[in-house]
């Protein structure tokens, strides 16, 4: 059989894809290329921008002696914000809490990309509560400064989740894992795999990013050490991040996304989303509750106006203007209204919002702000980044119907 030749127009048309692909290579590789040429002309001596000369060790026989060693070793290692250095490394430490009454099941709590334990503390709080024996770990490179992460590659928290889970497991019977936005695919990609994980409880799975840029973050990182560099003034996370951190972050939610193709999880699962979250692809997390996390009793809690369709899915509206919130964050559905930093009246404003540069100056200075995701703007309204739950007692709810034992 005669093949015929494509058209003159169609080979144009080829060529024309295939010069659009190469001078777009060619110009990242350029903007790299400068970068890293005037990024080593320029070093910061700033100490949070410094990185420690070790990662610390996290393969201690016990739980106990994994915190006080990396304790010791943030005291030594932490480019402290505050006067108060106990006080910065209770904050930013692993932890774990004993219930009085224990009903026989633990849970292993996993923090974000740049953040530090203190993510999970209002819920840790709400499951030792209930009964839970709770610990929360520190990924390597954290909890420090955030020159330090620019140290770990994605087998230093891939082998902590795995370790410190397994730790648990000989312990207690009943072991969930939960997780916020990176550490949400860390426990993931673990549970996939090991049949002995009773449940999850995943805050902003960032399982597929909503930017497309930080795949190229682990080319950039041959010529450019930050991706983003800011004041480091928040003493639960950092504000800067090297493009080793964006690079290892990819390679979660590339492990993750592999899993998901191959795996389900048959296990309760309770996964919150933000409709607005700035940072993750939230149609591609609630497609893969839908697909991959097939428990009958497992829950979407999608806070927003526009939720997806489904049973098990419950929606929860944030246009609050009582609380001053426009829509919801990436992060603020962990913590309570009445948490002490980042609650309605808390110490922490994060004024960095993506907004105009005289709305940042006026949330600094102390006017009067409304809350959002990152990036949302509205006439004549300043917005701070929303870092409380107004549903707060509603998601502790949630959780304890989907962790109940008879599940």
């Amino acid at each position: 059989m005669k093949k015929s030749r494509p058209s003159s127009s169609a080979i144009r048309e080829i060529r024309s894809r295939h010069k659009r692909k190469l001078v777009a290579l060619v110009f990242y590789i350029s903007v790299f290329i400068t970068a890293g040429i005037f990024g080593c002309s320029a070093k910061n001596t700033d100490p949070a921008y410094q990185k420690a000369k070790a990662l610390p060790a996290y393969q201690q026989a016990s739980f106990e002696q994994y915190i006080k060693d990396t304790q010791r070793w943030l005291a030594e290692n932490r480019a402290f914000k505050s006067d108060d250095h106990q006080q910065e490394i209770v904050l930013n430490s692993p932890f774990e809490l004993v219930p009085d009454f224990p009903n026989g099941q633990a849970i292993l709590l996993v923090h974000g990309l740049g953040d530090s334990p203190y993510s999970f503390h209002d819920i840790a709080e709400h499951l030792v509560k209930q009964g839970y024996l709770v610990r929360a770990i520190l990924l390597p490179g954290h909890g420090s400064k955030a020159g330090d992460l620019l140290l770990p590659s994605y087998s230093d928290w891939e082998n902590i989740v795995s370790y410190h889970t397994q730790l648990l497991l000989k312990e207690y019977a009943n072991v969930w894992l939960g997780g916020y936005s990176t550490g949400a695919n860390l426990v993931t990609s673990y549970a996939l795999n090991d049949d002995r994980v009773s449940g999850l409880l995943l805050f902003s799975p960032a399982f597929q990013p909503k930017s497309e840029a930080v795949k190229y973050a682990r080319f950039a990182s041959y010529f450019i050490d930050w991706a983003d560099q800011d004041p480091e003034n928040n003493v639960l996370r950092y504000n800067s991040l090297p493009m080793n951190g964006a690079a290892v972050y990819y390679q979660t939610a590339k492990v993750v996304q592999d899993n998901l193709a191959t795996h389900s999880f048959v296990k309760p699962t309770l996964m919150v989303l933000s409709e607005a979250d700035s940072v993750v692809d939230t149609t591609a997390a609630s497609q893969a509750f839908q697909n991959q996390f097939i428990h009958a009793e497992s829950r979407l809690i999608w806070q927003g106006e526009h939720p997806p369709h489904g049973q098990r899915i419950v929606s929860q509206t944030m246009v609050l203007p009582e609380y001053r919130v426009s829509n919801g964050s990436h992060m603020g559905m962990l913590f309570s209204p009445n948490n002490p930093y980042y609650g309605q009246s808390g110490t922490i404003t994060i004024c960095d919002n993506g907004q105009r540069d005289i709305d940042y100056a006026n949330c600094q200075s102390g006017h009067q702000v409304w809350y959002s995701a990152y990036g949302y703007q509205e006439p004549n309204k300043i917005h701070a980044r929303l870092t409380f739950n107004p549903h707060f007692q509603e998601i502790v709810k949630s959780i304890d119907l989907v962790m109940k034992p008879d599940s």
